[in-house]
């Protein structure tokens, strides 16, 4: 019969993300004229104390000593404290509330604000111990239990001979008197636990690093909420993401590496290959054969809303989901097409440049107000049709024209042709999308159908429009103006030269690729994307993924999640079912989509199956990809 194993684990900067007397500093210094130097003198005697350069009582002592604490506040430093449980406990709540009785928190921290918190996870008091405070009359904390034998140096190990436990021990702490119970022989291993903090000295003894509670129960081969650890899930962010969403995915216990540039395809081939999410925004190309090197790729997010860099099909072939921000940016882009139209209809780009050079040309020539002029808007979708509002409002006649019908809103009036369009407007703003059968939508043809004296806007797609024409019909006087946001090439970052036929011309804007590039636009995206992936590799949700069925489930309760993605072929549905009736095993729920390419199917099961049965569904043919969630 195997040993039990029990987890003896520490309380600050462990099972919380601080240490509490610290916290309680903030408290009872609120108003303390000199709180910042005492804060921080706190912290250092703190961290001299867990790396072991001073005793333990040493660092009690002086602590206390700064902190002149009281009763009530302990009450303020609870409710604070239940706010900062590190998150990878938060999310094993449940394995702590059915394995109570097997885990012991041993802190030199104090009981009084440790049992309210552990509690709450189902861990027992008798579990429990820890430091005790000593209050005067006054309710004023004077001193600590000098007799218990954790306000002692080594107090740690004395204390687990007392309690004399049975079984398979493991420490799990960030200090360096959690290593000293394995350092006197009471335990079989010690895990340096770095999700709060990392100190060097500490991890240097440590059977092994554990940067969340996710990879010890892993690799101890325990029931987990998670099918695979989220300490285990490699993240890679190129092209300066925003860094909410580093903060976040950091947050939900991935691992997270940044690149603040894109990656040519070499080097994308070579850093992918143990990469389970990446993010990128427009210049990082993922191709097929970077998705070949993607063994253990699970979702790609794309930061911005055009997902034309990405192989979406190869990606479908081999299970990988697609997650884009097809809103986060709109008003953002929206904003800037009318700023632009106003600036080339007044001709402002010109008049600047030359008061820079000192010419003053005070001059109406060419100068018009946008009210009553036409607006052709290509392309209807999100950013199409809140531009088409906007527009009105400010008193323009907005026509639009989209290959797919589009009901029009407010006032705006649909063409039955591109060709219409551009014959009638004054203005045409681009707002396609990628796919190849735009490019060149905007040719030589087309621009010599527009009106003499339009202004063509470009926020779409670079490919769009053939840039030698425009050049011509500017210089030509056919059109009077553009402005470009998007080329066919671009600078991977922001130290490569930009070049194009288009620059030095009269009346014309070119920006960066900057019409989503607002901080507003930005956090929104960076919020939007990875709460999608995280979505996706909890619970199996595709709702918003642009490669995948979309599918909208159901919270998981007592239950485990079959996810099983397969090619889109006839009869796979039937196999899955079969499986499961050959192992007697019950569908609690069963959700199931497909499109031209791949069919998803989730299947709630009940949690007692035998393990052969998740090999025998993941030898059913045609199965691209299969996962289970607890």
């Amino acid at each position: 019969m195997p040993k039990t194993k029990k987890f003896i684990i520490d309380f600050d900067s462990t099972f919380t993300q601080v240490e509490a007397l610290d916290i309680l500093g903030e408290i009872s210094l609120a108003s303390d004229p000199e709180k910042a130097q005492k804060l921080q003198a706190i912290k250092d005697i703190t961290d001299k104390g867990m790396e072991g350069s001073i005793t333990f009582r040493e660092s009690l002592e002086q602590r206390l000593d700064i902190l002149k604490a009281s009763k009530t506040q302990i009450a303020d430093l609870i409710a604070a404290l239940r706010k900062k449980v590190s998150k990878s406990f938060e999310r094993n709540k449940e394995w702590f509330q059915d394995n109570a009785q097997d885990v012991y928190i041993i802190s030199n921290g104090f009981k009084d604000f440790i049992i309210p918190i552990v509690s709450e996870y189902g861990i027992l008091k008798e579990n429990v111990f820890a430091n005790d405070f000593v209050y005067n009359e006054s309710g004023e904390i004077v001193d600590f239990n000098r007799e218990n034998p954790l306000s002692k140096n080594n107090g740690k190990a004395e204390t687990i001979k007392n309690v004399n436990l049975d079984g398979d021990i493991y420490v799990i702490g960030d200090g360096y008197t959690d290593y000293e119970i394995k350092a006197s022989g009471l335990a079989n291993k010690f895990y340096a636990f770095v999700e709060n903090v990392h100190r060097p000295r500490v991890v240097s003894q440590a059977d092994h690093i554990a940067p969340s509670f996710d990879e010890i129960l892993y690799i101890n081969k325990l029931n987990t909420k998670f099918s695979y650890p989220k300490s285990r899930i490699k993240v890679l962010l190129l092209e300066n993401v925003h860094p909410i969403a580093v903060q976040l995915l950091t947050d939900e216990g991935y691992q997270v590496e940044v690149a603040s540039g894109a990656m040519s395809e070499d080097e994308l081939c070579e850093k992918i290959k143990n990469v389970s999410i990446l993010g990128i925004r427009s210049k990082t190309n993922v191709t097929k054969k970077v998705l070949e090197n993607a063994n253990r790729l699970l979702a790609v997010g794309a930061f911005c809303i055009g997902t034309n860099q990405i192989d979406l099909e190869t990606c479908q072939e081999k299970g990988i989901a697609v997650f884009n921000a097809p809103f986060s940016n709109t008003r953002s882009v929206v904003e800037m097409a009318i700023a632009e139209i106003i600036f080339l209809m007044r001709r402002f780009a010109d008049k600047t440049v030359g008061m820079h050079q000192g010419n003053w040309d005070k001059s109406a020539t060419g100068s018009f107000e946008i009210r009553g002029k036409k607006l052709g808007i290509i392309g209807y979708g999100n950013i199409g049709a809140q531009l088409s509002v906007l527009a009105e409002n400010m008193g323009m006649n907005v026509f639009y024209y989209d290959v797919i019908e589009k009901l029009a809103l407010g006032n705006a009036t649909k063409v039955n042709s591109l060709d219409e369009l551009l014959a009638t407007c004054d203005v045409i703003s681009l707002h396609v999308d990628g796919r190849k059968d735009n490019k060149c939508l905007i040719d030589r043809e087309k621009i010599g159908k527009m009106k003499k004296g339009a202004i063509l806007v470009n926020l779409s797609r670079g490919h769009v429009v053939e840039i030698p024409a425009l050049r011509d019909a500017i210089l030509s006087g056919q059109l009077a103006g553009c402005a470009v946001d998007v080329f066919p090439e671009e600078p991977k970052n922001n130290k490569e030269p930009f070049e194009s036929e288009l620059k030095g011309l009269p009346n014309t804007i070119l920006t960066p690729h900057i019409g989503g590039s607002t901080l507003e636009a930005q956090e929104n995206i960076a919020r939007f994307v990875p709460g999608k992936i995280m979505e996706y590799i909890n619970t199996g949700n595709t709702y918003n993924s642009v490669n995948f069925p979309n599918i909208q489930l159901p919270f998981l309760k007592d239950a485990h999640r079959l996810i099983h993605i397969h090619l889109n072929e006839p009869g796979v549905l039937a196999k899955i079912n079969q499986v499961l009736a050959n192992y007697n095993i019950n569908i609690v729920g069963q959700y199931l989509k497909t499109n031209e390419k791949i069919g998803y199917v989730i299947t709630d099961i009940d949690k007692a199956y035998e393990t052969a049965a998740i090999e025998a569904l993941k030898e059913i043919p045609g199965t691209i990809r299969f996962r289970t969630l607890y």
